[in-house]
C-alpha cells in the first residue's frame, strides 16, 4: 500500500489534508479474490471514489463513484474483473477525519460475513450500519444480496461519449436543410487564432446538418501570419463567411460585424477556440420547431482541456434569472433571435471580458418563462486552457459584469450596488426598501416545552437580529415547563412584539403553524422552527431583501448542522425518490456546481424551518395541508403549490443559520410515526407524479439517488425545458 495527502492520527484514524487524498493497494501479490475497504465514524459525509488499474495505470476519467456516507463497506470484486493490478481508493476530496481500515478476502463466503459481523454490530446499537457496495464486472452474479452494485464507470467522458451515441441514433441520416438560408448563424470573433484551434472548430461545423448553419468568422485585424494565412486558405470553403478588419476592435466590434452579415433566424455565439459537439444543430432545431414561441435556447456544455478531449461537464438548471444575477452561467451555447439582437444593438462595448454576460441580461429583460427554454444536451465544447480573456484577465471581466449589474438592477435611474459573493469572483446584488421602510415580518414559532432551545432562539431574535420591524408569534402545543412559561411571561413584559398561543393538542405541525399564519399581522411570514439558532445578525435583512426579485412569494435561508456542515441549501423534488436536501451533510464551505451554493437562486422547494412567505402568496395559497401533510413535506407541498400558482421560491446563502434538526422532538422511529411518515411520503409521490418529475433546478442529467451529484443515464435525450415546478 501506498498514499498520498493523508495524515496518520492512530492505528486507524486518517485525516486528508489535501484535496486529492488516496489509498493505493496492489492485491495481485496476494492472489486475493476480493478487496474490502472500510470508512467508519467520519466527522462529514464523504465523497469516495475507486479507480482500478487493468495494467495501463489509473485512467482519470474512468472513476468510480460511490454513495456519500459517514460509515461505508466497499468490496471490490477482483476475481470478476480478472487481472488487477491496483486498486485506488479516495476517501473525500476535501479534508475530513475517519477511521479507515483495508482487507483482502479469498472466497465469497468470507465477504459475506465481514458484512454481516459489521450489519449485526450495528443492529445491536454498536456502531453506525455501514453502506455497503459492490464493484464488480457488469453481469457478475456474486455476492447479490450483499450490497448495492455500482455501475463500472460514471466519469463525464464516457458519458458524454454515451449521450452522443443517443444523438447519432436520434439524428443521425437526417436530410440536408431545405431552406434557401440557413436556421443558424453562428459568430466567430477571432484575433491570433492558432491553425489548430480554427482546424478543430471548423471539423465541429462540417459534421453538422448540411444547410442548416453558417459559420461566420469575424477576424478582428490579426497579426499572426498563421492566422491570416489560414483565414486566406479558407475563404472560399461553403457555408463559411471570413470577414476581415483592418486594425484590432475588440470582442464585441468583432462580433457585431458577424451578426451584421448574418442571414439565420437564429444567431448563436461560439468562441474561437471552441468546439460545437456532434449533432448540436440537430438538436438545437428540433427544440426550436417544438417550441415555436421561443425567443432564447441555451445548452449544457462540456469541458475540455487544451487539446479540446472533454473532462467534466457543465450541466444547468432551467433558466433563471435570479441565479444569473450571481453568475453566468447561461453560457455556452446560446441561440438568440437575430431580430431581437439587432433591435437591442448587439454588443455594446466597455464590457470587456463580460460583453456576453451584458447581452444576456439584456436580452433576456421581459421575456416570459416559455419564451426560455434550457436544451439539457451537452452541445457546446468549452476549452479550458488557460488562455481565454476572461481567464487572463479576470479582474477586469469581473469589472465588466457588475457594470452590467449595476446597470440592470437599476431603481429609478440610480444604479446598483453589487458586492462580492461568497466567492469573490462572483457575484451578491444588494437590495433595500426606500427610506430604509422595512415590512413588518411575523416570526411564527412552533414550540412545546424545550426550554433550552426556545430561550435561545427568543434571546438571539431580540439581542442578535438587526431587523427593526418584526412580531414574534410563538404557537405552543401544550408546555408544562414552568421554566419556559416564565419566559414566556418574561418576554411579553420586555418585548410589545411578542405574544404566544398555547393550545394543548396532538402534535400537528402544519396545524400549529396554520395558528400563526392566522394570527400574523406582517406583510412577511417567516415561519422559524425552535431549534434555529442565529450565526449573523443581518439575515433576516437578507431573506426581505430576496423579495426584490419580481414574483418572489417565498425566500428560505441556508442552514448548517452545529458542526459547520450543510443542513439545507435548496430541496430538490423527487431526490431520494420523494424530496431532498442536496448536498446534504457536505462541507460548510463546499462551493457545489459552478458556485451555485454560494449564489442566490430559485428552487421548487425550501424547508420550512426558516421560510419567509410573502402575505400576496399566503392569501393566494392559503394554509398548510393539516391533513395529508401533518408532519413531514408540508413544507415541500406549500412551495410546489406557490410555484403552480406563478410565485417564485428562492433559496439564499447569505442569511445562514444553525440548525438543531429536530432537537425538541424526539425520536420519530416507533410504528406509528413510520407509518405516517411513509403515507405522507406518498401523498406527495402522488399529488406530484415524482416517479416522472424533473425538478427545474437540478439537470435531468443528475441521478436523483443521491444528495450530492452523479451522472445517470437516461432511456432517451431529454427535450427542451422552462423554469416551471
Amino acid at each position: 500500500m501506498r498514499r498520498s495527502g493523508l495524515r496518520r492520527l492512530g492505528w486507524e484514524s486518517w485525516q486528508a489534508i489535501d484535496p486529492d487524498p488516496l489509498f493505493v493497494f496492489a492485491p495481485r501479490f496476494f492472489r486475493a479474490a476480493y478487496i474490502i475497504l472500510e470508512v467508519a465514524d467520519a466527522d462529514q459525509t464523504l465523497d469516495p471514489r475507486i479507480y482500478i488499474d487493468f495494467g495501463k495505470g489509473f485512467v482519470p476519467d474512468e472513476e468510480i463513484e460511490l454513495k456519500h456516507t459517514r460509515d461505508g463497506i466497499y468490496v471490490v470484486s477482483l476475481r470478476s474483473f480478472g487481472r488487477v493490478h491496483h486498486v485506488r481508493f479516495d476517501p473525500s476530496s476535501y479534508p475530513s477525519k475517519f477511521r479507515f481500515r483495508a482487507y483482502i478476502a479469498y472466497d465469497e463466503k468470507s465477504v459475506r460475513a465481514f458484512v454481516g459481523k459489521r450489519l449485526r454490530a450495528a443492529a445491536r446499537g454498536e456502531r453506525a450500519a455501514p453502506l455497503c457496495e459492490i464493484i464488480a464486472r457488469p453481469g457478475a452474479a456474486e455476492l447479490s444480496g450483499v450490497g448495492a452494485r455500482v455501475a463500472k464507470v460514471r466519469g463525464a467522458t464516457p458519458h458524454f461519449e454515451q449521450v452522443i451515441a443517443m444523438a447519432n441514433h436520434r439524428f443521425a441520416g437526417a436530410p440536408a436543410w431545405p431552406g434557401e438560408r440557413p436556421a443558424v448563424s453562428f459568430v466567430t470573433p477571432v484575433y491570433d487564432a492558432p491553425a489548430l484551434y480554427l482546424d478543430q472548430l471548423l471539423d465541429s461545423f462540417r459534421i453538422q446538418r448540411a444547410g442548416a448553419y453558417e459559420l461566420i468568422l469575424s477576424d478582428d485585424g490579426s497579426t499572426s501570419r498563421e492566422t491570416i494565412d489560414w483565414l486566406a486558405r479558407h475563404d472560399a470553403t461553403p457555408d463559411v463567411t471570413i470577414l476581415r478588419a483592418e486594425r484590432n476592435g475588440g470582442i464585441a466590434a468583432a462580433t457585431n460585424r458577424g451578426l451584421a452579415a448574418a442571414r439565420g433566424d437564429w444567431v448563436g455565439f461560439i468562441d474561437h477556440d471552441d468546439a460545437l459537439a456532434p449533432f448540436a444543430v440537430d438538436a438545437l432545431l428540433e427544440t426550436i420547431e417544438r417550441a415555436p414561441q421561443t425567443q432564447f435556447v441555451f445548452t449544457d456544455e462540456i469541458v475540455a482541456d487544451a487539446q479540446l478531449q472533454p473532462k467534466h461537464y457543465s450541466l444547468k438548471p432551467a433558466f433563471d434569472p435570479v441565479l444569473l444575477s450571481g453568475v453566468n452561467y447561461v453560457n455556452h451555447l446560446s441561440l438568440y433571435r437575430r431580430e431581437r439582437l439587432l433591435s437591442l444593438g448587439g454588443l455594446r462595448q466597455g464590457f470587456d471580458g463580460s460583453q456576453d454576460y451584458d447581452l444576456l441580461l439584456r436580452y433576456t429583460r421581459g421575456l416570459a418563462t416559455e419564451e426560455i427554454v434550457h436544451l439539457p444536451y451537452p452541445a457546446y465544447l468549452w476549452r479550458r486552457d488557460g488562455k481565454s480573456y476572461s481567464v487572463s484577465f479576470l479582474d477586469r471581466a469581473t469589472a465588466g459584469a457588475r457594470r452590467a449589474l449595476s446597470e440592470h438592477y437599476s431603481v429609478d435611474g440610480a444604479p446598483a450596488h453589487i458586492e462580492p459573493a461568497r466567492n469573490a469572483d462572483l457575484h451578491r446584488v444588494r437590495f433595500a426598501p426606500k427610506e430604509d421602510a422595512w415590512p413588518l415580518v411575523s416570526i411564527i414559532v412552533p414550540s412545546r416545552d424545550s426550554f433550552a432551545l426556545v430561550s435561545r432562539l427568543l434571546d438571539d431574535l431580540t439581542r442578535r437580529t438587526d431587523y427593526p420591524n418584526m412580531e414574534i408569534i410563538v404557537v405552543d402545543n401544550g408546555t408544562k415547563d414552568k421554566n419556559v412559561l416564565d419566559l414566556y411571561e418574561r418576554t411579553r413584559a420586555a418585548h410589545s412584539f411578542f405574544s404566544v398561543d398555547i393550545v394543548e393538542e396532538k402534535f400537528n405541525f402544519a396545524r400549529q403553524v396554520n395558528r400563526g399564519l392566522r394570527a400574523a399581522r406582517g406583510d412577511c411570514l417567516l415561519l422559524l422552527n425552535n431549534d434555529i439558532q442565529v450565526i449573523d445578525a443581518g439575515w433576516l435583512k437578507e431573506m426581505v431583501s430576496c423579495l426584490a426579485y419580481p414574483s418572489t412569494g417565498i425566500v428560505g435561508a441556508r442552514l448548517l448542522y452545529p458542526n459547520g456542515t450543510v443542513q439545507h441549501a435548496g430541496v430538490i423534488m423527487g431526490l431520494g425518490s420523494v424530496a431532498g436536501h442536496w448536498f446534504c451533510g457536505m462541507p460548510g464551505d463546499f462551493p457545489g456546481p459552478m458556485g451555485r451554493l454560494g449564489l442566490r437562486q430559485s428552487m421548487a422547494a425550501v424547508t420550512g424551518a426558516c421560510m419567509l412567505v410573502t402575505r400576496a402568496c399566503r392569501d393566494a395559497i392559503g394554509e398548510l395541508d393539516e391533513e395529508n401533510f401533518a408532519i413531514a413535506y408540508n413544507d415541500t407541498d406549500y412551495c410546489m403549490r406557490a410555484g403552480r400558482a406563478g410565485f417564485r421560491v428562492i433559496w439564499s446563502p447569505f442569511a445562514t443559520l444553525y440548525h438543531h434538526e429536530s432537537a425538541s422532538r424526539g425520536s420519530d422511529e416507533t410504528d406509528a410515526n413510520i407509518a405516517r411518515f411513509r403515507r405522507e411520503q406518498d401523498a406527495l409521490r402522488k399529488k406530484y407524479d415524482l416517479a416522472a418529475y424533473v425538478d427545474p433546478a437540478f439537470n435531468p442529467w443528475y441521478s436523483r439517488d443521491n444528495a450530492a451529484l452523479r451522472l445517470q443515464l437516461l432511456s432517451s435525450l431529454p427535450q427542451g425545458r422552462h423554469f416551471r415546478v
